[in-house]
């Protein structure tokens, strides 16, 4: 029985998301936190956990966390659900500690790749972890999803395992692995998991979890939204969009479809044909899917619940760089909600079927979300040990999900879409009340109202119908789309009410800001700066020059520059000194030792002296990391043929061009010097304002009467006069 397809699903995909029928265990009602130890569950009178959670974060019990959203709101469902945080993975021991749960064990890395969490871009070893306890680091492997799903099977063989979170969302088909420097598999087969949650999975999680609840396995509900699942062969009666290649014969439309069964006339035995025939046929129907090459699919009507379109196998991605690219292309554009068809991509005899993606939820559903009875705090069992990601975001309100930003280099829309998905007002307002109630020590100020980006609360597409239709990988690049609603009053108007809660001081912004969308109105623009700056606030152009730019699909520096006039105007209105911290990337993939020059000199001619810089780091399923490992603009149509992109990949040479971001610091002066003569540029090595970095000179020695040596040395921005 097909769970999804069956007249009795227990609730409908589009329906609520609090809609289902409750578990039998809600009859325990509320845990104060979820427990994370057999005396907990004892006191909570629990003699099992329906549902064990396995994650590499600390358990804090926020809705910053994914943990503790996924576990309150599987609560909420009924369940009964216990945490496993950091678990020793040497054994199964730990994963053990809550005894066997009834329906599945959840497994995630935490709030971060751990890979990303555990190795700077340079690929050096981190000392500290931020969602660790007093900031610790090592309390998590590497590729914790695969060893914590591989000692989960180890403890309990049998119970289903469920993956989620970004490392396994990322992974969900074959993808480059920078750490590895190949291409890996699904993180579904070396996980050996039953089923992947992609995204915000909270709709994909109460669907299995109810599943499971009443009896259906994993396969029977291979059509949930937002999952990704391994089969063995391919479901009768599909639509194949077959996009394996990109280099298609001239005459297409006469190729065969290999699922199709021909019978030759004369080559069964006289006597048994009929049977044969029979049996033939009974064959063909089982194995009926519709073959359409990519090119041709405009030339058919195709029903999107029954098409789904193939990608190169792994095979094919792990030795064509090119293909890679193409895959990553296709995936992107059937990333929309809307108008996103099944993927499925061969890994060696198995498929790894990836389901539509997972719709938004509406207002209600994710007010319903953050309404959930978190303490906001950490575990009581990390006594007074610190956990600095609970103390970065302990006084901060999440408003929104999703980015349309589209920057090549984030993975957020990967993960949580295009589609913003906004709390209510006053959904938010509430919250800062508890804030004010729960957090220890809050001083009246809140540190964000924000999200993946700050500005983007409450916008989205004019025209549904357009929606639908759209398969634009940006809303705002290379242009703000003329459909996309950009008056920011809704957002203007919470930071104004939210300012009159009694006992809140300050309300500041620290996400992200999409600042061309910010130009589109002022007023926000001089609400913001008036009012929710403390001092400073973070920008990221991360690039002056428009070639880079585009790689990355941000805007051109020229916004940039337009919005910290503006900037400078509202903060001399409301007579305070204030400043604009731009953020920028080294080695992007585009990125030419030329461009890293040009930007130096905006820099310098802007009186920028960044101290921290990012190089470029390719996470995994992002476009930009298809650039990088193929050498090809996904972003474009991809043809064997086309321009390779320049890539800076040896380490020197993403050194160096972190060098250039640091042009004022003493230390990269040799490195940039040979640089600079090496590029024809030695007229930018001096002591002028017009020179970026000083010559250099050898240090003159002076013997005392002692016999030691007295150094001069030329220092930035310092003329040195050489005595004789």
């Amino acid at each position: 029985m097909n769970f999804n397809s069956s007249a009795d699903s227990l609730a409908n995909q589009t329906g609520s998301l609090f809609s289902y029928q409750k578990y039998w265990a809600e009859c325990y009602g509320t845990a104060p936190y979820l427990p994370m130890s057999r005396a907990e569950m004892d006191a909570l009178g629990w003699d099992s956990c329906d549902i064990i959670i396995v994650t590499g974060d600390a358990y804090v019990d926020h809705p910053s966390f994914g943990m503790a959203v996924i576990g309150r709101f599987l609560e909420a469902q009924g369940f009964r659900v216990g945490i496993i945080a950091q678990p020793r993975w040497q054994s199964p021991e730990d994963f053990m500690a809550l005894g066997k749960p009834n329906l599945f064990f959840g497994v995630t890395s935490g709030n971060m790749d751990s890979m990303i969490n555990r190795y700077t871009a340079d690929l050096r070893m981190r000392s500290d972890d931020a969602y660790t306890p007093n900031d610790e680091g090592g309390k998590r492997p590497d590729r914790a999803v695969i060893v914590y799903s591989q000692k989960c099977r180890e403890a309990y063989k049998g119970v289903p395992i469920v993956i989620g979170g970004i490392e396994a969302s990322l992974r969900r088909i074959a993808q480059y692995d920078y750490w590895s420097d190949k291409v890996r598999r699904s993180i579904l087969i070396d996980s050996a998991a039953d089923i992947l949650l992609f995204g915000n999975a909270e709709r994909a999680m109460a669907e299995v979890a109810h599943g499971l609840a009443n009896g259906f396995s994993v396969q029977d509900m291979r059509n949930i939204r937002g999952t990704t699942l391994i089969m063995d062969s391919i479901p009768t009666h599909w639509t194949e969009i077959d996009s394996t290649r990109i280099d298609w014969p001239s005459k297409i439309e006469q190729m065969p479809n290999p699922y199709e069964y021909t019978q030759k006339q004369g080559s069964l035995a006289e006597g048994s044909a009929k049977d044969s025939v029979e049996d033939k046929s009974e064959l063909s129907e089982e194995k009926a899917v519709t073959i359409i090459p990519l090119p041709l699919q405009g030339k058919h009507e195709l029903d999107i619940e029954n098409t789904y379109v193939r990608l190169p196998s792994f095979e094919k991605v792990s030795n064509d760089p090119v293909l890679y690219a193409h895959a990553s292309r296709v995936l992107h554009q059937e990333a929309s909600p809307h108008n996103g068809r099944v993927l499925v991509q061969k890994h060696g005899n198995k498929e790894i079927w990836v389901n539509r993606p997972p719709l938004p939820l509406n207002t209600e559903e994710i007010d319903g979300v953050f309404d959930l009875p978190y303490q906001r705090r950490p575990h009581p069992s990390y006594g007074e040990a610190k956990i600095p990601a609970y103390d970065m975001i302990k006084t901060s309100v999440n408003i929104m999900r999703g980015c349309f930003g589209g920057c090549t280099f984030c993975s957020i829309t990967e993960h949580e879409g295009r589609v913003i998905q906004s709390r209510s007002k006053q959904s938010i307002l509430n919250e800062i009340k508890k804030i004010k109630e729960q957090v220890p020590g809050f001083t009246g100020i809140i540190s964000d109202l924000g999200g993946p980006t700050a500005n983007m609360y409450g916008l989205n597409c004019s025209s549904p119908e357009i929606e639908k239709r759209c398969r634009r990988l940006s809303c705002v690049y290379p242009s703000i789309c003329k459909h996309l609603k950009t008056d920011h009053k809704q957002t203007t108007q919470l930071y104004r009410e939210a300012r009159q809660i009694k006992g809140v001081k300050k309300i500041l912004i620290a996400s992200g800001l999409r600042y061309d969308l910010a130009l589109k109105d002022k007023e926000y623009i001089k609400e913001l700066v008036t009012h929710h700056v403390g001092g400073y606030l973070k920008i990221a152009p991360e690039h002056s020059e428009d070639g880079p730019l585009q790689q990355m699909m941000k805007p051109s520096i020229s916004h940039y520059e337009d919005f910290k006039r503006l900037f400078e105007q509202f903060s001399a209105e409301a007579g305070k000194k204030q400043y604009l911290i731009p953020y920028f990337i080294a080695a992007h993939p585009g990125s030419r030792d030329e461009d890293m020059l040009q930007l130096a000199l905006w820099l310098k001619q802007n009186k920028f002296r960044p101290d921290q810089v990012q190089t470029f780091y390719p996470s995994p399923m992002a476009l930009a990391t298809a650039m990088y490992y193929s050498e090809h603009n996904p972003l474009k149509k991809l043809r064997y043929k086309n321009e390779k992109l320049r890539i800076p990949k040896k380490i020197d040479q993403r050194r160096l061009q972190k060098a250039f971001l640091r042009y004022h610091d003493e230390a990269n002066w040799p490195m940039l010097r040979e640089a600079l003569v090496r590029m024809g540029r030695q007229d930018l090595i001096g002591t002028g304002d017009n020179h970026l970095i000083p010559p250099a000179v050898k240090h003159a020695v002076k013997r005392g009467k002692f016999g030691g040596q007295q150094r001069q040395s030329v220092l930035s921005g310092v003329k040195h006069r050489r005595k004789h």
